[in-house]
Order: structure tokens, then C-alpha cells, then sequence
């Protein structure tokens, strides 16, 4: 007998089929295999006036990936579809099921969230048929973005020449664009500290001023801060002391926000990236003598662990560090944003530390699964513990407080300590009544700061807590706002452009209803409830296009056309006015009778297509100058049968690689030079900038 078995993932197709036998075939659909049609009323590819009936077809590029796997199915006896444990897996099931003629009332849906042996067998007991409630989630949630972003895209590049709009996308500009308001609303206040400065038995400490009697003191200006501070004395009393152990519990382990934020604030990694490196160490990595995946599912919101985990990890921690060490699961508290739907990201087993595994990954695969491996591990350690003490010193009836701690127990901290620092604040031996001199007595002035502006980790566990969004949505969200130029990243934290001020000002004129977080959370509830059989396709999209078209339709009567600022110039084709326009290079001069008239004005600066004077090293055509998304650069006029580009050989630092010894050369991306690795992309080794230390 012959089984097929039906995977999203190449690489996952192939760690599968080292677990099965010479009975099972395994492939991949490599992703989805076919998406809603641009056919059709405004090329939604939806029938509006037939229940909103999709209409679906084959993806560009998948014709012979289906063709391909419609003769595995032919000579197959028996077929799963093992797709990824979500709904978007589930419905690429059902999608392949549809097209592949495979029998639905079969039970050939299998699930597993992590790429072992163990797994796969055990899933393979357990076939399902397709849950249709997913499907019809997923395919609501298509259909709603479609519907989204063809109708508002359509309105606001034809009104105000902006790019997109998108159901989620649009909610986290408008709040990032909310706190540039703010920010620049922000009128700084005033206030001061005074702190006094102590050593006794060569140990320093400070304490700072907090309270006046039983008045909480706000020193607002430099009188009133000058006037306390001339009432003070270099002499302080020890009025209270109070020593007590401060328990400090672990983390839950990772979901996948909570994953993407740890990353990027412990790692530097973006939220795209970390996705990216966290799919291949869940679809398997070659060990050698096996491949395995070394994590769970990485797209999930519980944070629950399979008790055959906590078991191993509880005997693996008493084993390593003591049974003092071994703590307790966190619970996972189900909220109505959480679906639950599986584990906890963790290693698949306990184990395969990752010191074990080091030599078979790369330098970020490394550092993501030491993360991953350490979060999990340390959620089932015991709380550290502070011996903590607290003073209070009296100044002519000014209190000043100081604080201290010193690690009794590092519990957790033994293994999370690298990620998450606990220092010693140590505070002499002292006692009640007892009388301190000062060594110094300071009085600062402040100004409190505007509110910080969002940075990647912050705006995801915003739009976790909002409620909007779901774990497989935040990196993309993020990378479309990004791509469409509607935020610019400076330090790390995202700047709206003015086309994003434009666009979020005019989703909130027109689209304020539903383009904002309580409603967009509602339909993410919405959705939630299709899943669960509560509600159906057809009465979650009729609701939401009654309330949508409306506002489509007053847009469209309402909404100022910005016409393209004239030059002045008369097109020399056609007499038609010239205009500015903006494209992916930079902004142009072209002919106002677009599309009619298709004239471009050059600029005296662009060489584009002019020949350098150089032939080609490699086959002696003329060289010529191009444009890319980086600027001017020379390249053969014979692409595409000649590639070569001048200067396209990265120069060597004389510096070797830490991890493979290959050579290190200089590269160029989007943000500039960098250092990296001259084996790429086997080694993905990259030589951070020091100087730059918020790169």
C-alpha cells in the first residue's frame, strides 16, 4: 500500500519522510496552492449578489506543483493532508482536498505541532476529517481583507495616490500615528530630585527625597528645590528599616508575540526575521544521524506545556540543578482572545540543550533556539529569590528612601539570567535611630519625556492586548506598513511618513467606524465565533458590508482628489501639462494625460541605459548604466544572458568568520554596508557594527 502524505513545507517533506517507512510518500504543496480570483465585480473574485460565493484559482507559479501532485494523489491508495495546525493550514487542507479530488468525509487530516518521530506517528493514528468551521473562519478572513483592500486601495490611490489599506494594517498606522500626536502635543513640565549620597563601612549608597512628613513631595521648580534643600542638614536619622525576601517568579513560556518582543529586544532580531528562523527550527534540522525539529509550533497564544514535557523538564532540572530548582507550569488563562489552539513554543525535548546542536545551526538559529530552549526551560524553575531592604532617613522631617538586594536563591535566573539580569544593590549593616552623615547632597533638575514612540516589540504587544491581529499576522503587518512607506524606522522606532499621515487622516474622516481598534477586535471575535460554529460566513460578511459600503460611497462623494503638483512645463509628445509624480525610485516628471500619454521626462542626472565606455569582463558587451532600489549602478547591457555588475564582488576585511572561518567581505543592503559572511547562504554569519549600538 502507498500513502501519501501532503506537507506545506519542502524542508518539512523531507524530515517526515526519514520517520516513515518505504509505504509513505511524502510532498509539499509549498504553501497555498490557489487564492481568490481578480475576476469578476471590482476583481474581487467574490460573487456579491450570490451569497458572496468565492470564486478561487490556481496561484501564479503552482500549475505544476498541482499537476505534480494530482499524480502523486492518482497513485496513492490512501492520502493525508498535514498541513499546518491552524486555520490557515486547515483551509490549505481543504483547498488541496478541493482541487486534488480527495474525499472530505475521509478522516485524512492529521495534525501534529512538532516535527518528531514521535509525533508524526502518533498523528498518523489519529487522522480527522477537515474542520470546516476553520475553513469557513479562514476563508471569512480572506474575503474580508479582500474586500478591504481592493475597495479602500482602490479609493485612496485614485483620491490621494496612496498605496494600500488593509483591515488590521490601517489600525496599527493609526496607532502609531495616535502617538506622534501625542508626542507632539507633549508639553514638558518641570520637577526636581534631590538625592543624598552616603558611605559607611566602604559601601556607597543613595537616598532619595519622597516624602515631607506624610506628603508625598513634587518639587516643581528651582525655588522650591532650593528653599528644601537650605533646610536640610549633613546629618540624617535612620527613622525605619525593614528587611523582607522578594520572590521573583519566571515567565510564562513563549507565545508567538511574547517570542517576536524577546527577540527583538534580547536578539535585535525583527519580527519577520525571527518567524523566518523560528519556521525552520520547527521543521526540521539535520542532525546527522537525524532530522528533527528541534521546536514546536511556533504560531500560537497559549502558553500551555504537553505534561509529557513538564515531566521530563522537571526531572532534567532536579538532575542538573537540584530539586530546589524545580518549580511550577504556568497556567494558561483563557480570555476571549486567546484560541488556545495549541502548546507553548518549546524545544521538543529538553534534552537537545543547545549547546548539544550548535555545530548544525546557524549563528541566528543558535541564538533563537538558546531563547526558546532557556524561556521554556526556566517557566518550570522556581522563583529567585532577594534578601530586600528598605530605609527610610529623616531630615528635619524630609524623608528620603534608598533600597537594596542582595540574590539569596537565583532559582530561574540560573538558567534566564543571561537574558534577564538581577544585580546586587547592597546596603550596609544598619539600625534604627542611628545617625548618618552625608557625603554629598544633590539637587537636579528634570523635565518629564513626551510618551515613547513605538518600537517593533512594542506596537505587537499592543495589538496582542487590543486584541487584534492573530499570531500569524504581526510580522506581516508590521512588513506591509513598512514596505508601503507608511512608517520609517529611526532607532528602532517607527516614524509615520507623510503619505502615512495622510492615509491615517483620511481612513479616520471617512472610515473612523470601522478602521479602529474596538471594531476591528470585534471582528477578530467575529471570527472566533465561525470557528467555534457560532456564526457563519454569510452573516459575518453581509454584516460587515452593510456597515462598510456606506462609508465607500460618501468616501467616494467626499474625499478631495489631490491632484500631482505641475511644473510648469508643457508635455512635448502630447502639449499636456507636466506633473510630479512618485514611484518606487523617487519622484519624477511625467506627462498629466497618463496613461494616454506615457512621456517621462529624463533627468540630466539619470544615465539609465547611457553606455559607460566599459566592455564586459565576461562576455564583451558593452556596459551601461542601470538603476536599481540602491542607486545608479553599471551592469552589462546582455542581461539577462550576462549578469555581471561592476563592483558586485564584495571586498574582503581581512577578518574571518567565527563560525566557518570563510572569509568576511563587505556587503551592501537596504540600510547601507555591512560585514557578513562570504559563505552565504550557508553560514548567515553577520559582524555587528559596535560603534552602532541601536542597530
Amino acid at each position: 500500500m502507498k500513502n501519501l502524505v501532503i506537507v506545506e513545507s519542502p524542508s518539512k517533506s523531507k524530515t517526515i519522510a526519514k520517520y516513515l517507512g518505504e509505504d509513505f510518500i511524502v510532498t509539499s504543496s509549498k504553501g497555498h496552492i490557489r487564492d481568490l480570483a481578480t475576476t469578476g465585480k471590482g476583481g474581487l473574485g467574490i460573487d456579491l449578489e450570490n451569497d458572496y460565493a468565492p470564486n478561487y484559482s490556481i496561484s501564479r507559479g503552482k500549475k505544476d506543483v498541482v499537476k505534480e501532485l494530482k499524480k502523486y494523489v492518482k497513485d496513492a491508495d490512501y492520502v493525508y493532508l498535514a498541513t499546518d495546525p491552524d486555520r490557515e493550514g486547515e483551509a490549505i487542507s481543504w483547498h488541496l482536498a478541493q482541487v486534488l479530488d480527495i474525499d472530505m468525509d475521509q478522516n485524512n487530516r492529521i495534525e501534529f505541532h512538532e516535527v518528531t518521530k514521535n509525533a508524526i506517528t502518533q498523528a498518523l493514528e489519529h487522522p480527522r476529517k477537515i474542520d470546516q468551521n476553520l475553513v469557513k473562519s479562514q476563508e471569512t478572513r480572506r474575503v474580508l481583507d479582500r474586500i478591504i483592500g481592493f475597495k479602500l486601495s482602490k479609493l485612496l490611490q485614485r483620491k490621494i495616490k496612496s498605496k494600500s489599506a488593509g483591515r488590521v494594517q490601517s489600525v496599527a498606522l493609526r496607532l502609531i500615528c495616535e502617538k506622534e500626536e501625542e508626542i507632539k502635543a507633549f508639553v514638558p513640565e518641570e520637577y526636581w530630585n534631590i538625592t543624598a549620597s552616603f558611605e559607611k563601612d566602604h559601601t556607597k549608597f543613595e537616598a532619595q527625597l519622597t516624602k515631607h512628613k506624610t506628603k508625598k513631595c513634587e518639587i516643581k521648580n528651582g525655588e522650591e528645590a532650593q528653599k528644601i534643600f537650605d533646610s536640610l542638614s549633613k546629618d540624617f536619622t535612620v527613622e525605619s528599616l525593614k528587611k523582607s525576601v522578594k520572590k521573583r517568579n519566571s515567565k510564562a513560556p513563549f507565545i508567538t508575540s511574547t517570542l517576536q518582543q524577546e527577540a527583538s529586544s534580547k536578539l535585535n532580531f525583527k519580527a519577520k526575521r525571527t518567524m523566518s528562523i523560528a519556521q525552520k527550527l520547527y521543521e526540521g534540522i539535520d542532525l546527522g544521524e537525524d532530522t528533527v525539529g528541534l521546536i514546536t509550533y511556533m504560531r500560537t497564544d497559549s502558553i500551555r506545556l504537553a505534561p509529557e514535557f513538564v515531566a521530563e523538564a522537571k526531572d532534567y532540572i532536579t538532575e542538573k540543578y537540584g530539586k530546589e530548582y524545580v518549580g511550577r507550569a504556568k497556567v494558561s488563562k483563557k480570555t476571549e482572545n486567546v484560541q488556545d489552539a495549541h502548546e507553548g513554543i518549546r524545544p521538543t525535548s529538553i534534552k537537545r540543550t543547545p549547546e548539544s546542536v550548535k555545530e548544525y545551526l546557524s549563528a541566528e538559529q543558535f541564538k533563537l533556539y538558546s531563547l526558546i530552549y532557556a524561556r521554556a526551560m526556566a517557566s518550570l524553575m522556581a522563583p529567585a529569590k532577594m534578601d530586600a531592604t528598605s530605609i527610610v532617613l529623616d531630615n528635619n522631617d524630609y524623608k528620603f528612601n534608598a533600597s537594596g538586594s542582595v540574590m539569596k536563591f537565583d532559582g530561574y535566573l540560573r538558567v534566564y539570567g543571561q537574558y534577564e539580569k538581577a544585580s546586587n544593590e547592597v546596603l550596609p549593616a544598619l539600625k534604627e535611630e542611628e545617625v548618618l552623615t552625608s557625603t554629598d547632597i544633590d539637587k537636579q533638575q528634570h523635565f518629564t519625556k513626551p510618551p515613547a514612540r513605538y518600537t517593533e516589540a512594542k506596537l505587537i504587544k499592543e495589538l496582542e492586548e487590543l486584541g487584534i491581529g492573530r499570531p500569524s499576522t504581526y510580522a506581516s503587518i508590521i512588513d506591509t506598513i513598512v514596505t508601503r512607506d507608511y512608517v520609517q524606522i529611526d532607532n528602532k522606532s517607527f516614524i509615520p511618513t507623510e503619505s502615512g499621515i495622510l492615509t491615517n487622516k483620511k481612513l479616520l474622516e471617512y472610515f473612523d467606524s470601522i478602521i479602529n481598534v474596538e471594531y476591528t477586535a470585534y471582528m477578530e471575535n467575529a471570527l472566533d465565533e465561525i470557528a467555534n460554529g457560532q456564526d457563519t460566513y454569510v452573516n459575518a460578511i453581509s454584516k460587515f458590508e452593510e456597515k462598510f459600503e456606506p462609508l465607500l460611497e460618501k468616501a467616494y462623494d467626499g474625499m478631495e482628489k489631490i491632484e500631482p503638483k505641475k511644473t510648469g512645463e508643457k508635455c512635448p509628445e502630447c502639449g499636456g501639462d507636466l506633473v510630479v509624480r512618485k514611484g518606487r525610485y523617487g519622484e519624477f516628471v511625467a506627462c498629466s494625460n497618463f496613461p494616454e500619454c506615457k512621456y517621462i521626462k529624463k533627468d540630466e542626472n539619470d544615465k539609465t541605459g547611457e553606455p559607460t565606455g566599459e566592455t564586459c569582463p565576461k562576455c564583451g558587451s558593452p556596459m551601461v548604466y542601470k538603476r536599481g532600489r540602491y542607486g545608479m549602478f553599471e551592469a552589462c547591457s546582455n542581461y539577462p544572458k550576462c549578469k555581471h555588475i561592476k563592483g558586485q564582488e564584495p571586498k574582503e576585511t581581512g577578518e574571518k568568520c567565527p563560525n566557518c572561518g570563510s572569509p568576511i567581505v563587505i556587503k551592501r543592503g537596504r540600510f547601507g554596508e555591512f560585514k557578513a559572511c562570504s559563505n552565504y547562504p550557508k553560514c548567515k554569519t553577520i559582524i555587528k557594527d559596535t560603534k552602532k549600538t541601536d542597530e
